[in-house]
């Protein structure tokens, strides 16, 4: 951790998104135009929201989330989050963002996304007060795939960096990152401190097949970089150079990887600010994702 971030507060805001996840685990494959058997649960998720979580549970003291949710649902996501600060915006218009995950036998998941509320944070639902004893702001890059919530982004994002708060992004989804173009999210994202990918989001940012190659290239766009990689746990980069590997903590039956990468961002938050270099930082973000991994849902069993 720089002298800078050690100067800073030790509280964590993250502006992101709240979602109510329908998990389906599905033992068999899908067998289309009938039923596949399958357990089906309803639960709470989002990206920012699952990061603030792990991010309590791995020991942050301090965390706070910024997010946008429809009304029919706002109570129940607040009741979830009752361990980290909440300051969600209520949308009498719109939905709150749904996610069907449908996982597989192998706990691979595969997503049907309804955005609902979660594009339109507005900036006028962000206050710089919100960031008064922090020392990291982390914004999840769904943020980025819409005009309104992409200005309350960059606001916070530009408002951190005249404080000299640490920024970290996480580009959120392969699938929604190909459609917007990598040069306009690299744009979008300047001036963050940090960048989380994962391996299919570093491929895409890059152009690079070998994620360790891609995490490599974007430290040379971004101070730090972090590649999670699944089960081969981390690659860690710093100015044009791979700087550490972490490998990933053994599950002995995972259950459903929905979530792990958030958790391993909230774990890895939580190590950051307690004063953990990045390689140190990275293990504990493995073993976060590894708990993750072990059960339903994106956020720790309570």
């Amino acid at each position: 951790m720089t002298d800078a971030e050690q100067a800073a507060g030790s509280g964590l805001l993250v502006v992101g998104d709240v979602v109510t996840d329908v998990v389906a685990l599905h033992g068999s494959p899908l067998t289309h135009g009938t039923d596949t058997p399958a357990r089906i649960r309803s639960v709470p998720g989002g990206a920012g929201a699952n990061v603030a979580c792990w991010a309590v549970r791995s020991g942050c003291r301090e965390v706070a989330l910024l997010a946008r949710a429809g009304a029919e649902s706002a109570d129940w996501h607040r009741d979830a989050l009752e361990r980290a600060g909440v300051l969600l915006a209520v949308d009498e218009e719109v939905a709150t963002a749904t996610v069907i995950s449908l996982v597989d036998a192998t706990a691979e998941r595969t997503f049907l996304t309804d955005s609902g509320a979660v594009l339109r944070l507005a900036t006028e639902d962000f206050a710089p007060s919100m960031l008064d004893g922090m020392g990291w702001l982390h914004l999840s890059g769904y943020l980025l795939f819409a005009a309104t919530s992409r200005a309350t982004a960059r606001l916070a994002l530009r408002t951190a960096r005249e404080r000299g708060v640490p920024v970290s992004v996480d580009p959120a989804s392969a699938g929604f990152l190909a459609e917007l173009g990598p040069k306009r999210f690299l744009e979008f994202a300047e001036g963050a401190e940090l960048l989380l990918p994962n391996a299919d989001e570093a491929r895409l940012l890059t152009g690079l097949p070998e994620p360790a190659e891609a995490a490599a290239e974007l430290s040379r766009v971004f101070p730090r970089v972090v590649v999670t990689l699944g089960e081969g746990g981390a690659v860690v980069a710093a100015g044009g150079v791979v700087t550490g590997r972490v490998g990933a903590r053994p599950v002995r039956d995972p259950v459903d990887s929905t979530g792990a990468g958030d958790a391993f961002t909230g774990g890895f938050l939580a190590a950051l600010l307690a004063g953990a270099d990045d390689r140190a930082a990275a293990a504990e973000g493995c073993r976060a994702g590894a708990e993750a991994v072990a059960t339903v849902g994106g956020r720790p069993r309570t």
